[in-house]
């Protein structure tokens, strides 16, 4: 009788180490962010943002997809217009839902033209622009490269290059990084990059033709032999809107100024203009950050603390149309967006300011 218990026990733990040893570990394949993984955190976090989000107006451009649909990993089961897509709609469900008015390039598995999406976004009265990408690396067998980049368009010391954003690209970046567990890459310190780095002194055309702030986002490599696992997962593309969602939250919460022209500012004498401008924002304006550029040449400028207004004087001695610009930042280091405006110049040297 002892003999058949201890044969049983024994024919039990050799079962039991068998199957141990034939099984794979199970290996979580993301994590849940914390304030995302129940609903009841969720729509806290939600409504907490919408206080920064209600009645903005955001364009999402979830790329390639109808006619373009080549990007996939070796197997072909990944496929990045999909992945663009199902990401896209749930950052616009949650944009949504925190009081934000969302368009969007495509809802659907359909071709929009690359030149058109700008278009779109120009014509749609949006404040902001965001475009969803996944990444291929430069050689098809490599399945190892795999990082989450935020791109922005030109470099800081080209005159088309706006800081408004580079500071939206670092929000964005810092939350969709940390949600997906993925680092920045080796080619930037923060995972930021400028759109130069892939086509030199032209950059991402949805980058370059769109006139409101705009970021391309590379979510991650869909060719990587882990990312692979997770990018058909609906749960985890969720997971990715929720981290652009709430890089983007963070950046609208920490405000940008705002440039007003001052009308009765506008003045030419003795082939001398004036034109002053009030900065506004709620927690101070940084005046070491301010540049003036006028006829794309920068200019020096007056600026009183007290009231917040920023003058410049420059000659002008024949009619035209000169490009102003101006740039600044409040104290905790964001933007204006941008102020690109015209001083028109006529033949009797009246002048007016224009868009």
């Amino acid at each position: 009788m002892h003999k058949n218990i201890f044969v049983k026990i024994f024919t039990l733990l050799i079962a039991i180490l068998l199957v141990a040893c034939s099984s794979k570990p199970i290996i979580p394949l993301y994590e849940y962010p914390t304030d995302w993984k129940n609903i009841n955190e969720r729509e806290k976090t939600i409504l907490e943002y919408s206080k920064y989000l209600s009645g903005r107006k955001i364009f999402l451009d979830p790329g390639h997809g109808g006619e373009d649909r080549k990007n996939k990993n070796s197997k072909g089961d990944v496929i990045e217009a999909d992945v663009n897509l199902r990401v896209a709609l749930n950052l616009k469900k949650y944009l949504e839902s925190a009081g934000a008015q969302v368009i969007i390039s495509r809802d659907k598995d359909t071709t929009v033209q690359l030149a058109y999406r700008s278009e779109l976004a120009n014509n749609s009265g949006a404040e902001i622009f965001i475009s969803i990408h996944h990444n291929a690396p430069g050689k098809t067998e490599d399945d190892y490269t795999n990082y989450t980049s935020t791109y922005y368009h030109a470099r800081e010391t080209d005159y088309e290059y706006e800081p408004c954003n580079h500071d939206m690209a670092r929000y964005i970046q810092r939350d969709l990084s940390y949600v997906m567990r993925t680092p920045g890459g080796l080619g930037s310190f923060d995972g930021t990059y400028s759109d130069y780095n892939i086509y030199p002194g032209e950059g991402f055309s949805v980058l370059r033709k769109t006139n409101i702030p705009a970021v391309l986002v590379e979510c991650a490599f869909h060719t990587n032999h882990f990312e692979e696992l997770r990018l058909n997962n609906e749960e985890f593309n969720q997971i990715q809107a929720w981290g652009i969602f709430r890089g983007l939250a963070k950046y609208l919460r920490d405000g940008r100024p705002e440039i007003n022209f001052l009308h009765d500012s506008l003045r030419l004498d003795n082939n001398i203009l004036d034109a002053s401008f009030l900065l506004k924002d709620s927690v101070g304006i940084n005046s070491k950050s301010i540049q003036i550029y006028f006829n794309k040449e920068e200019k020096e400028f007056s600026f009183d603390k007290t009231t917040n207004v920023v003058s410049v004087r420059t000659e002008i001695i024949k009619p035209g149309t000169y490009p102003i610009r101006i740039i600044a930042a409040n104290k905790n280091g964001n933007h204006s967006f941008l102020y690109r405006k015209n001083i028109i110049v006529d033949d009797s040297m009246k002048v007016n300011l224009t868009d």
